[in-house]
């Protein structure tokens, strides 16, 4: 009986892991997994519990590429900062303005630090050459050196986004998304090159930060005009304990 009871019960979990599982990677890509879980929103002026306990994730990946000055740059050039990632491409009619204008809130913040960076990855390197990064860069009006809008091969690219930092990336038949789709998630590497991220309310870590804007404090729905930023808020407060290990 307790054969059969095994079988039962490993048939139902393998019945659910063929269900769910695709359902939840198609919520991750279409960014409908409600930060609520994941995070939990800093009070303005305190420390929160979770900001507490920045745990390490895993190495970031090693990369090389060239950013719109047409120098190249590496993941040594990172080497003793503490940096944020973020997949984008500069024709993106949705989500990439608004994870652009939330990274300029963090460069605001943190530009002017030496031991700070930003790496921002185009997926449609065909497009994003040096010099049209370098132009949306002047229109966003990032001023700090330490922050690099990299192109080169796309494959490349694609594989430092989904096996080496596990942040969705790809090209879309969708309509409106204009030939990609990508998650609107920051990744935050230490100054030792580990992905790092606070745990949430139940003691898992988030692993990223959402770079979205949400109608909503909470973060249970995204909206391009919305006024809350929950992950920001976040990712700022790691950055600055981050910075002082």
């Amino acid at each position: 009986m307790k054969n059969k009871s095994y079988i039962g019960i490993s048939f139902i979990i393998l019945v659910f892991g063929i269900y769910a599982i695709p359902k939840i990677i198609d919520r991750i890509k279409n960014h409908d997994i409600s930060v609520q879980d994941r995070l939990n929103v800093p009070v303005k002026g305190k420390k929160s519990d979770e900001a507490k306990n920045i745990v390490k994730i895993g190495a970031a990946p090693k990369f090389s590429l060239t950013d719109q000055n047409g120098k190249t740059i590496s993941n040594k050039d990172f080497e003793g900062k503490v940096y944020v990632v973020e997949f984008f491409f500069s024709t993106c009619p949705s989500i990439c303005p608004v994870m652009n204008q939330n990274m300029l809130l963090i460069e605001d913040e943190f530009g002017k630090n030496a031991d700070f960076g930003i790496a921002s990855f185009t997926i449609n390197p065909e497009n994003d050459t040096p010099e049209v990064l370098k132009k949306h860069a002047e229109q966003l009006g990032v001023s700090s050196p330490n922050w690099h809008f990299l192109t080169g091969d796309q494959e490349y690219i694609y594989n430092i986004a989904n096996k080496g930092f596990n942040i969705y990336a790809g090209e879309s038949k969708k309509e409106g998304d204009a030939g990609f789709e990508h998650s609107g998630y920051f990744a935050l590497v230490d100054k030792k090159g580990n992905i790092r991220s606070r745990k949430d309310k139940s003691g898992n870590p988030i692993i990223f930060y959402t770079g979205l804007n949400y109608k909503d404090k909470e973060g249970f729905q995204d909206d391009l005009q919305g006024k809350y930023k929950p992950g920001i808020h976040a990712i700022k407060e790691d950055i600055a304990i981050l910075l002082e290990e």
